[in-house]
Protein backbone atom coordinates (compact mmCIF):
# COMPACT_ATOMS: atom_id res chain seq x y z
CA UNK A 1 0.00 0.00 0.00
CA UNK A 2 1.25 3.47 -0.90
CA UNK A 3 1.83 5.76 2.07
CA UNK A 4 2.34 9.43 1.30
CA UNK A 5 3.16 12.54 3.34
CA UNK A 6 0.78 14.67 1.36
CA UNK A 7 0.75 18.07 3.04
CA UNK A 8 3.22 20.51 1.52
CA UNK A 9 3.76 23.88 3.19
CA UNK A 10 6.69 26.28 2.88
CA UNK A 11 8.72 23.75 0.93
CA UNK A 12 8.32 20.88 3.40
CA UNK A 13 6.39 17.63 3.05
CA UNK A 14 4.74 16.40 6.25
CA UNK A 15 1.74 14.66 7.72
CA UNK A 16 -1.31 16.31 9.25
CA UNK A 17 -0.77 18.26 12.44
CA UNK A 18 -3.41 16.06 14.07
CA UNK A 19 -1.62 12.90 12.93
CA UNK A 20 -4.79 11.70 11.20
CA UNK A 21 -4.71 9.79 7.92
CA UNK A 22 -7.19 8.64 5.29
CA UNK A 23 -7.28 5.51 3.13
CA UNK A 24 -7.70 6.05 -0.60
CA UNK A 25 -9.89 3.39 -2.21
CA UNK A 26 -9.51 1.84 -5.65
CA UNK A 27 -12.99 2.22 -7.21
CA UNK A 28 -12.44 -0.89 -9.33
CA UNK A 29 -12.56 -3.18 -6.29
CA UNK A 30 -13.44 -0.94 -3.35
CA UNK A 31 -10.20 -1.75 -1.53
CA UNK A 32 -7.69 0.73 -0.04
CA UNK A 33 -4.44 1.08 -1.95
CA UNK A 34 -2.94 4.27 -0.48
CA UNK A 35 -2.82 6.26 2.74
CA UNK A 36 -2.63 10.07 2.79
CA UNK A 37 -2.59 12.77 5.43
CA UNK A 38 -5.99 13.94 6.65
CA UNK A 39 -5.40 17.64 7.14
CA UNK A 40 -7.66 20.06 8.98
CA UNK A 41 -8.19 23.76 9.54
CA UNK A 42 -4.85 24.15 11.36
CA UNK A 43 -3.01 22.68 8.37
CA UNK A 44 -4.87 25.09 6.09
CA UNK A 45 -3.81 28.00 8.31
CA UNK A 46 -0.16 26.95 8.17
CA UNK A 47 -0.26 26.62 4.39
CA UNK A 48 -1.92 30.01 3.94
CA UNK A 49 0.70 31.60 6.22
CA UNK A 50 3.45 30.13 4.04
CA UNK A 51 1.78 31.37 0.86
CA UNK A 52 1.20 34.82 2.39
CA UNK A 53 4.85 35.18 3.39
CA UNK A 54 6.04 33.97 -0.02
CA UNK A 55 3.84 36.52 -1.74
CA UNK A 56 4.49 39.49 0.54
CA UNK A 57 8.21 38.92 1.12
CA UNK A 58 9.35 36.36 -1.41
CA UNK A 59 10.83 36.78 -4.86
CA UNK A 60 8.20 34.98 -6.94
CA UNK A 61 5.71 37.83 -7.57
CA UNK A 62 8.54 40.03 -8.79
CA UNK A 63 10.25 37.34 -10.84
CA UNK A 64 10.44 38.40 -14.50
CA UNK A 65 7.63 36.87 -16.49
CA UNK A 66 10.09 35.13 -18.81
CA UNK A 67 11.56 33.27 -15.83
CA UNK A 68 8.13 32.26 -14.55
CA UNK A 69 7.26 31.01 -18.04
CA UNK A 70 10.49 29.02 -18.21
CA UNK A 71 9.58 27.23 -14.98
CA UNK A 72 6.15 26.34 -16.36
CA UNK A 73 7.78 24.90 -19.46
CA UNK A 74 10.16 22.85 -17.30
CA UNK A 75 7.15 21.50 -15.43
CA UNK A 76 5.54 20.55 -18.76
CA UNK A 77 8.68 18.63 -19.66
CA UNK A 78 8.58 16.74 -16.36
CA UNK A 79 4.93 15.86 -17.00
CA UNK A 80 5.94 14.33 -20.32
CA UNK A 81 8.73 12.42 -18.60
CA UNK A 82 6.39 10.97 -15.96
CA UNK A 83 3.39 10.48 -18.25
CA UNK A 84 2.89 6.77 -17.58
CA UNK A 85 3.29 7.02 -13.81
CA UNK A 86 0.84 9.93 -13.60
CA UNK A 87 -1.68 8.25 -15.91
CA UNK A 88 -1.59 5.13 -13.75
CA UNK A 89 -2.18 7.15 -10.59
CA UNK A 90 -5.11 8.93 -12.24
CA UNK A 91 -6.58 5.64 -13.43
CA UNK A 92 -6.34 3.86 -10.08
CA UNK A 93 -7.47 6.91 -8.11
CA UNK A 94 -10.39 8.11 -10.24
CA UNK A 95 -11.31 4.86 -12.01
CA UNK A 96 -10.87 6.12 -15.56
CA UNK A 97 -9.14 4.11 -18.26
CA UNK A 98 -5.39 4.29 -18.57
CA UNK A 99 -5.71 5.90 -22.01
CA UNK A 100 -7.95 8.62 -20.56
CA UNK A 101 -5.29 9.19 -17.91
CA UNK A 102 -2.61 9.59 -20.57
CA UNK A 103 -4.74 12.10 -22.45
CA UNK A 104 -5.23 14.06 -19.21
CA UNK A 105 -1.48 14.27 -18.63
CA UNK A 106 -0.96 15.50 -22.20
CA UNK A 107 -3.62 18.16 -21.70
CA UNK A 108 -2.02 19.30 -18.44
CA UNK A 109 1.33 19.75 -20.18
CA UNK A 110 -0.43 21.72 -22.94
CA UNK A 111 -2.03 24.02 -20.34
CA UNK A 112 1.33 24.78 -18.72
CA UNK A 113 2.89 25.59 -22.10
CA UNK A 114 -0.07 27.73 -23.16
CA UNK A 115 -0.08 29.92 -20.06
CA UNK A 116 3.70 30.26 -20.20
CA UNK A 117 3.43 31.63 -23.74
CA UNK A 118 0.41 33.83 -22.95
CA UNK A 119 2.01 35.43 -19.90
CA UNK A 120 5.06 36.39 -21.94
CA UNK A 121 2.92 37.77 -24.77
CA UNK A 122 0.86 39.91 -22.39
CA UNK A 123 3.68 40.84 -20.02
CA UNK A 124 4.37 44.41 -21.21
CA UNK A 125 1.03 45.95 -20.31
CA UNK A 126 -1.10 48.21 -22.52
CA UNK A 127 -0.19 51.79 -23.38
CA UNK A 128 -3.18 54.12 -23.26
CA UNK A 129 -3.34 57.20 -25.48
CA UNK A 130 -4.05 60.04 -23.06
CA UNK A 131 -4.22 62.64 -25.81
CA UNK A 132 -1.14 64.50 -24.59
CA UNK A 133 2.59 64.27 -25.27
CA UNK A 134 3.29 65.10 -21.63
CA UNK A 135 1.39 62.11 -20.24
CA UNK A 136 2.51 58.49 -20.19
CA UNK A 137 -0.40 56.19 -19.37
CA UNK A 138 -0.16 52.41 -19.14
CA UNK A 139 -2.39 49.61 -17.88
CA UNK A 140 -0.38 46.87 -16.17
CA UNK A 141 -1.25 43.49 -14.67
CA UNK A 142 -0.23 42.37 -11.22
CA UNK A 143 -0.85 39.10 -9.35
CA UNK A 144 -3.91 38.90 -7.12
CA UNK A 145 -1.99 37.46 -4.16
CA UNK A 146 -2.69 34.26 -2.25
CA UNK A 147 -5.02 31.95 -4.15
CA UNK A 148 -7.04 29.13 -2.60
CA UNK A 149 -7.82 26.36 -5.10
CA UNK A 150 -10.35 23.61 -4.46
CA UNK A 151 -10.54 20.90 -7.11
CA UNK A 152 -12.96 17.99 -7.83
CA UNK A 153 -12.55 14.22 -7.88
CA UNK A 154 -13.40 13.51 -11.51
CA UNK A 155 -10.41 15.19 -13.22
CA UNK A 156 -8.02 15.89 -10.33
CA UNK A 157 -4.88 16.46 -12.38
CA UNK A 158 -6.50 18.39 -15.22
CA UNK A 159 -8.60 20.68 -13.03
CA UNK A 160 -5.61 21.47 -10.83
CA UNK A 161 -3.58 22.50 -13.87
CA UNK A 162 -6.29 24.88 -15.10
CA UNK A 163 -5.82 26.81 -11.86
CA UNK A 164 -2.13 26.33 -11.08
CA UNK A 165 -0.73 27.24 -14.51
CA UNK A 166 -2.37 30.69 -14.85
CA UNK A 167 -1.88 31.45 -11.16
CA UNK A 168 1.87 30.84 -11.38
CA UNK A 169 2.17 32.56 -14.75
CA UNK A 170 0.65 35.68 -13.19
CA UNK A 171 3.00 35.58 -10.17
CA UNK A 172 0.65 34.37 -7.43
CA UNK A 173 1.22 31.96 -4.57
CA UNK A 174 -1.39 29.35 -3.73
CA UNK A 175 -2.81 26.69 -1.43
CA UNK A 176 -4.45 23.77 -3.19
CA UNK A 177 -6.96 21.35 -1.70
CA UNK A 178 -7.68 18.37 -3.96
CA UNK A 179 -10.68 16.12 -3.45
CA UNK A 180 -10.13 13.81 -0.50
CA UNK A 181 -11.34 10.95 -2.73
CA UNK A 182 -8.72 11.39 -5.49
CA UNK A 183 -5.66 13.29 -4.19
CA UNK A 184 -2.73 11.24 -5.47
CA UNK A 185 -2.02 12.70 -8.92
CA UNK A 186 -2.26 16.22 -7.49
CA UNK A 187 0.37 15.35 -4.88
CA UNK A 188 2.61 14.15 -7.70
CA UNK A 189 2.03 17.39 -9.64
CA UNK A 190 3.13 19.55 -6.70
CA UNK A 191 6.26 17.40 -6.40
CA UNK A 192 7.04 18.08 -10.08
CA UNK A 193 6.68 21.84 -9.54
CA UNK A 194 9.16 21.62 -6.66
CA UNK A 195 11.52 19.65 -8.90
CA UNK A 196 11.13 22.31 -11.58
CA UNK A 197 12.53 24.88 -9.14
CA UNK A 198 9.52 26.66 -7.68
CA UNK A 199 10.56 28.62 -4.56
CA UNK A 200 9.43 27.52 -1.10
CA UNK A 201 6.00 28.72 -0.06
CA UNK A 202 4.74 29.43 -3.57
CA UNK A 203 2.93 26.09 -4.04
CA UNK A 204 1.25 24.64 -0.95
CA UNK A 205 -0.96 21.58 -0.69
CA UNK A 206 -3.33 20.38 2.01
CA UNK A 207 -5.12 17.05 1.64
CA UNK A 208 -8.29 16.74 3.67
CA UNK A 209 -12.08 17.08 3.57
CA UNK A 210 -13.99 20.00 2.16
CA UNK A 211 -15.99 20.77 5.29
CA UNK A 212 -12.79 21.54 7.22
CA UNK A 213 -9.90 22.38 4.88
CA UNK A 214 -12.00 23.75 2.02
CA UNK A 215 -14.24 25.76 4.33
CA UNK A 216 -11.26 27.31 6.12
CA UNK A 217 -9.55 28.27 2.87
CA UNK A 218 -12.72 29.93 1.56
CA UNK A 219 -13.15 32.10 4.65
CA UNK A 220 -9.50 32.75 5.47
CA UNK A 221 -8.74 36.50 5.79
CA UNK A 222 -5.29 36.12 4.19
CA UNK A 223 -6.66 34.52 1.02
CA UNK A 224 -7.24 36.96 -1.85
CA UNK A 225 -8.93 34.67 -4.38
CA UNK A 226 -10.88 31.42 -4.19
CA UNK A 227 -11.19 29.20 -7.25
CA UNK A 228 -13.56 26.24 -6.83
CA UNK A 229 -14.64 23.48 -9.18
CA UNK A 230 -17.30 21.10 -7.95
CA UNK A 231 -20.98 20.73 -7.17
CA UNK A 232 -23.53 23.52 -6.94
CA UNK A 233 -24.32 23.09 -3.24
CA UNK A 234 -20.66 23.22 -2.22
CA UNK A 235 -20.01 26.12 -4.60
CA UNK A 236 -22.72 28.21 -2.95
CA UNK A 237 -21.14 27.54 0.45
CA UNK A 238 -17.73 28.60 -0.86
CA UNK A 239 -19.15 31.85 -2.24
CA UNK A 240 -20.94 32.58 1.04
CA UNK A 241 -17.79 31.95 3.06
CA UNK A 242 -15.72 34.19 0.80
CA UNK A 243 -18.26 37.03 0.66
CA UNK A 244 -17.44 38.80 3.96
CA UNK A 245 -13.85 39.27 2.83
CA UNK A 246 -14.97 40.48 -0.63
CA UNK A 247 -12.52 38.03 -2.19
CA UNK A 248 -12.34 37.35 -5.87
CA UNK A 249 -14.28 34.14 -6.50
CA UNK A 250 -14.30 31.85 -9.52
CA UNK A 251 -16.77 28.96 -9.57
CA UNK A 252 -17.25 26.13 -12.06
CA UNK A 253 -20.30 24.22 -10.84
CA UNK A 254 -21.16 21.64 -13.47
CA UNK A 255 -23.93 21.38 -15.99
CA UNK A 256 -26.93 19.53 -17.40
CA UNK A 257 -25.81 19.57 -20.97
CA UNK A 258 -28.05 19.14 -24.03
CA UNK A 259 -27.01 17.27 -27.17
CA UNK A 260 -29.49 18.32 -29.87
CA UNK A 261 -29.75 16.06 -32.93
CA UNK A 262 -31.74 17.20 -35.96
CA UNK A 263 -33.02 14.60 -38.41
CA UNK A 264 -31.01 16.05 -41.30
CA UNK A 265 -27.78 15.09 -39.48
CA UNK A 266 -28.86 11.45 -39.89
CA UNK A 267 -29.83 11.43 -43.59
CA UNK A 268 -26.76 9.50 -44.68
CA UNK A 269 -25.45 6.28 -43.19
CA UNK A 270 -22.22 8.06 -42.24
CA UNK A 271 -24.07 10.95 -40.64
CA UNK A 272 -26.28 8.61 -38.60
CA UNK A 273 -23.31 6.53 -37.47
CA UNK A 274 -21.36 9.62 -36.45
CA UNK A 275 -24.24 11.19 -34.50
CA UNK A 276 -24.92 7.95 -32.59
CA UNK A 277 -21.22 7.41 -31.89
CA UNK A 278 -20.80 10.95 -30.59
CA UNK A 279 -23.92 10.66 -28.43
CA UNK A 280 -22.28 7.66 -26.74
CA UNK A 281 -19.03 9.59 -26.26
CA UNK A 282 -20.90 12.62 -24.94
CA UNK A 283 -22.72 10.61 -22.28
CA UNK A 284 -20.44 7.76 -21.23
CA UNK A 285 -16.81 8.93 -21.31
CA UNK A 286 -15.42 8.43 -17.78
CA UNK A 287 -18.73 6.79 -16.84
CA UNK A 288 -20.52 10.11 -17.31
CA UNK A 289 -18.52 11.73 -14.51
CA UNK A 290 -17.79 14.81 -16.59
CA UNK A 291 -19.12 18.30 -15.90
CA UNK A 292 -19.78 18.77 -19.63
CA UNK A 293 -21.25 15.30 -20.24
CA UNK A 294 -23.96 15.30 -22.89
CA UNK A 295 -26.41 13.56 -20.58
CA UNK A 296 -29.52 15.03 -22.26
CA UNK A 297 -30.07 13.72 -25.77
CA UNK A 298 -32.70 15.87 -27.49
CA UNK A 299 -33.49 14.20 -30.80
CA UNK A 300 -35.96 15.09 -33.56
CA UNK A 301 -39.11 13.00 -33.36
CA UNK A 302 -38.90 11.62 -36.90
CA UNK A 303 -35.63 9.76 -36.17
CA UNK A 304 -36.07 9.09 -32.47
CA UNK A 305 -37.01 5.40 -32.61
CA UNK A 306 -34.22 4.43 -35.01
CA UNK A 307 -31.66 6.56 -33.19
CA UNK A 308 -32.48 5.35 -29.69
CA UNK A 309 -32.64 1.70 -30.75
CA UNK A 310 -29.13 1.90 -32.18
CA UNK A 311 -27.92 3.86 -29.18
CA UNK A 312 -29.17 1.17 -26.82
CA UNK A 313 -27.61 -1.59 -28.93
CA UNK A 314 -24.18 0.06 -28.89
CA UNK A 315 -24.36 1.05 -25.22
CA UNK A 316 -24.88 -2.62 -24.34
CA UNK A 317 -21.55 -3.46 -26.00
CA UNK A 318 -19.42 -0.94 -24.04
CA UNK A 319 -16.71 -2.93 -22.24
CA UNK A 320 -16.71 -2.15 -18.51
CA UNK A 321 -13.82 -2.96 -16.25
CA UNK A 322 -10.77 -1.86 -14.32
CA UNK A 323 -9.27 1.07 -16.17
CA UNK A 324 -5.79 -0.45 -16.30
CA UNK A 325 -7.00 -3.60 -18.10
CA UNK A 326 -6.43 -3.85 -21.86
CA UNK A 327 -9.57 -3.49 -23.96
CA UNK A 328 -11.64 -1.80 -21.24
CA UNK A 329 -13.59 1.20 -22.58
CA UNK A 330 -15.26 2.49 -19.42
CA UNK A 331 -14.23 2.25 -15.77
CA UNK A 332 -16.16 2.28 -12.50
CA UNK A 333 -17.80 5.17 -10.72
CA UNK A 334 -15.49 6.90 -8.27
CA UNK A 335 -17.13 5.78 -5.03
CA UNK A 336 -19.88 3.72 -3.47
CA UNK A 337 -21.79 6.92 -2.73
CA UNK A 338 -21.69 7.89 -6.39
CA UNK A 339 -22.86 4.41 -7.41
CA UNK A 340 -25.80 4.53 -5.02
CA UNK A 341 -26.66 8.07 -6.14
CA UNK A 342 -26.80 6.90 -9.76
CA UNK A 343 -29.03 3.95 -8.84
CA UNK A 344 -31.39 6.26 -7.00
CA UNK A 345 -31.70 8.61 -9.97
CA UNK A 346 -32.47 5.75 -12.37
CA UNK A 347 -35.09 4.35 -10.00
CA UNK A 348 -36.77 7.74 -9.75
CA UNK A 349 -36.84 8.10 -13.56
CA UNK A 350 -38.45 4.69 -14.03
CA UNK A 351 -41.02 5.53 -11.36
CA UNK A 352 -41.82 8.74 -13.24
CA UNK A 353 -42.44 6.90 -16.51
CA UNK A 354 -39.09 6.65 -18.29
CA UNK A 355 -38.52 3.63 -20.53
CA UNK A 356 -35.29 1.68 -19.96
CA UNK A 357 -33.54 0.95 -23.26
CA UNK A 358 -30.27 -0.35 -21.79
CA UNK A 359 -28.48 -0.73 -18.48
CA UNK A 360 -30.11 0.28 -15.25
CA UNK A 361 -28.15 -2.13 -13.06
CA UNK A 362 -24.78 -3.17 -11.71
CA UNK A 363 -23.05 -5.65 -14.02
CA UNK A 364 -22.01 -9.10 -12.89
CA UNK A 365 -18.39 -9.40 -11.68
CA UNK A 366 -15.90 -10.70 -14.22
CA UNK A 367 -12.18 -11.06 -14.79
CA UNK A 368 -11.91 -7.31 -15.43
CA UNK A 369 -14.68 -6.26 -13.02
CA UNK A 370 -13.77 -7.35 -9.49
CA UNK A 371 -16.52 -7.94 -6.97
CA UNK A 372 -16.82 -4.86 -4.80
CA UNK A 373 -16.07 -2.45 -7.65
CA UNK A 374 -18.36 0.52 -8.24
CA UNK A 375 -19.49 -0.44 -11.74
CA UNK A 376 -22.79 0.56 -13.34
CA UNK A 377 -23.97 -0.29 -16.81
CA UNK A 378 -24.28 2.53 -19.37
CA UNK A 379 -27.96 3.39 -19.09
CA UNK A 380 -30.31 4.82 -21.73
CA UNK A 381 -33.65 6.19 -20.51
CA UNK A 382 -36.19 6.91 -23.25
CA UNK A 383 -39.45 8.88 -23.14
CA UNK A 384 -38.17 11.40 -20.63
CA UNK A 385 -39.73 14.81 -20.01
CA UNK A 386 -38.66 18.03 -18.34
CA UNK A 387 -40.54 17.32 -15.13
CA UNK A 388 -38.26 14.41 -14.21
CA UNK A 389 -35.41 14.74 -11.71
CA UNK A 390 -33.02 13.06 -14.15
CA UNK A 391 -33.68 15.91 -16.59
CA UNK A 392 -33.34 18.70 -14.03
CA UNK A 393 -30.45 17.55 -11.81
CA UNK A 394 -26.85 16.64 -12.52
CA UNK A 395 -26.32 12.90 -11.99
CA UNK A 396 -22.59 12.47 -12.67
CA UNK A 397 -23.05 8.87 -13.73
CA UNK A 398 -23.43 6.82 -16.94
CA UNK A 399 -27.05 7.80 -17.55
CA UNK A 400 -28.35 9.24 -20.82
CA UNK A 401 -31.88 10.61 -21.01
CA UNK A 402 -33.82 11.01 -24.26
CA UNK A 403 -36.25 13.84 -25.06
CA UNK A 404 -37.79 14.64 -28.44
CA UNK A 405 -38.78 17.70 -30.42
CA UNK A 406 -40.54 18.51 -33.68
CA UNK A 407 -39.46 22.08 -34.47
CA UNK A 408 -36.29 24.12 -34.18
CA UNK A 409 -38.00 26.45 -31.73
CA UNK A 410 -38.94 23.52 -29.50
CA UNK A 411 -35.41 22.13 -29.66
CA UNK A 412 -33.89 25.42 -28.49
CA UNK A 413 -36.48 25.77 -25.72
CA UNK A 414 -35.72 22.28 -24.41
CA UNK A 415 -31.95 22.80 -24.58
CA UNK A 416 -32.18 26.04 -22.63
CA UNK A 417 -34.67 24.71 -20.07
CA UNK A 418 -32.10 24.20 -17.33
CA UNK A 419 -30.68 26.14 -14.40
CA UNK A 420 -27.22 25.30 -15.70
CA UNK A 421 -25.47 26.52 -18.83
CA UNK A 422 -22.04 24.94 -19.16
CA UNK A 423 -22.03 23.24 -22.57
CA UNK A 424 -24.22 21.94 -25.35
CA UNK A 425 -24.13 20.68 -28.91
CA UNK A 426 -26.19 20.81 -32.08
CA UNK A 427 -26.06 18.25 -34.89
CA UNK A 428 -27.36 19.30 -38.29
CA UNK A 429 -26.37 19.30 -41.95
CA UNK A 430 -27.87 22.78 -42.36
CA UNK A 431 -25.11 25.36 -41.81
CA UNK A 432 -27.54 28.23 -41.35
CA UNK A 433 -29.53 26.28 -38.77
CA UNK A 434 -26.32 25.34 -36.96
CA UNK A 435 -25.37 29.00 -36.59
CA UNK A 436 -28.88 30.02 -35.52
CA UNK A 437 -29.20 27.35 -32.85
CA UNK A 438 -25.65 27.81 -31.57
CA UNK A 439 -26.32 31.52 -31.25
CA UNK A 440 -29.44 30.93 -29.18
CA UNK A 441 -28.11 28.29 -26.81
CA UNK A 442 -27.37 29.78 -23.38
CA UNK A 443 -24.27 27.72 -22.65
CA UNK A 444 -20.63 28.68 -22.23
CA UNK A 445 -19.39 26.21 -24.86
CA UNK A 446 -21.41 25.14 -27.90
CA UNK A 447 -20.22 22.43 -30.24
CA UNK A 448 -21.53 22.07 -33.78
CA UNK A 449 -21.38 18.50 -35.10
CA UNK A 450 -18.99 17.48 -32.33
CA UNK A 451 -18.90 16.95 -28.57
CA UNK A 452 -16.31 17.35 -25.78
CA UNK A 453 -13.21 18.89 -27.42
CA UNK A 454 -11.77 21.94 -25.71
CA UNK A 455 -8.78 24.16 -26.39
CA UNK A 456 -6.50 25.68 -23.73
CA UNK A 457 -6.57 28.94 -25.68
CA UNK A 458 -10.41 29.14 -25.54
CA UNK A 459 -12.33 30.12 -22.41
CA UNK A 460 -14.19 27.47 -20.40
CA UNK A 461 -17.08 28.22 -18.07
CA UNK A 462 -20.84 28.49 -17.98
CA UNK A 463 -23.97 30.57 -17.73
CA UNK A 464 -26.49 30.49 -14.90
CA UNK A 465 -25.80 28.09 -12.06
CA UNK A 466 -22.85 26.59 -13.90
CA UNK A 467 -20.80 29.25 -12.16
CA UNK A 468 -18.99 32.56 -12.47
CA UNK A 469 -15.70 33.39 -14.13
CA UNK A 470 -13.78 31.52 -16.80
CA UNK A 471 -10.85 29.13 -16.94
CA UNK A 472 -8.44 28.73 -19.85
CA UNK A 473 -7.86 31.30 -22.58
CA UNK A 474 -6.89 34.92 -21.90
CA UNK A 475 -9.77 35.24 -19.44
CA UNK A 476 -8.36 32.32 -17.48
CA UNK A 477 -5.15 34.26 -16.96
CA UNK A 478 -7.06 37.44 -16.17
CA UNK A 479 -8.81 35.69 -13.26
CA UNK A 480 -5.45 35.59 -11.45
CA UNK A 481 -4.48 39.19 -12.15
CA UNK A 482 -5.35 42.60 -10.83
CA UNK A 483 -5.42 45.41 -13.38
CA UNK A 484 -3.72 48.69 -12.48
CA UNK A 485 -3.69 51.99 -14.40
CA UNK A 486 -0.45 53.96 -14.00
CA UNK A 487 -0.78 57.60 -15.14
CA UNK A 488 2.44 59.64 -15.26
CA UNK A 489 2.48 63.39 -15.85
CA UNK A 490 5.82 64.13 -17.54
CA UNK A 491 5.49 67.92 -17.16
CA UNK A 492 3.69 68.67 -13.90
CA UNK A 493 2.58 72.25 -13.18
CA UNK A 494 0.09 73.98 -10.87
CA UNK A 495 -3.57 73.46 -11.70
CA UNK A 496 -4.74 76.77 -10.10
CA UNK A 497 -8.14 75.34 -9.30
CA UNK A 498 -8.19 77.20 -6.01
CA UNK A 499 -7.48 80.92 -5.99
CA UNK A 500 -5.53 80.95 -2.68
Amino acid sequence: MLTRTTIHADGTWRGALSGETREVLDPADGRPFAVVAEGGAADADAAVAAARTAFDSGAWPGTPVAERAALLRRAAGLLVRDREELALLESRDAGKTLEEGRIDVDCVADAFRYFADLAVAEGQGRVVDAGSDTVHSVVVHEPVGVCAMITPWNYPLLQASWKIAPALAAGNTFVLKPSEITPLSTVALIALLVEAGLPNGVANLVTGPGHTVGARLAEHPDVDLVSFTGGLTSGVKVAQAAAPGVKKVALELGGKNPNVVFADACRTAEGFDTAVDQALNAAFIHSGQVCSAGSRLIVEESVRERFVAELGRRAARIRLGRGTEKGVECGPLVSRAQLERTEEYVASALAEGAVLRNGGRRPEPSATRPAGGYFYEPTVLDRCHRGMRVIREEIFGPVLTVETFRTEEEAVALANDTEYGLAGAVWTADAARARRVAGRLRHGTVWINDFHPYLPQAEWGGFGKSGVGRELGPSGLAEYRETKHVYQNLAPRPVRWFSG
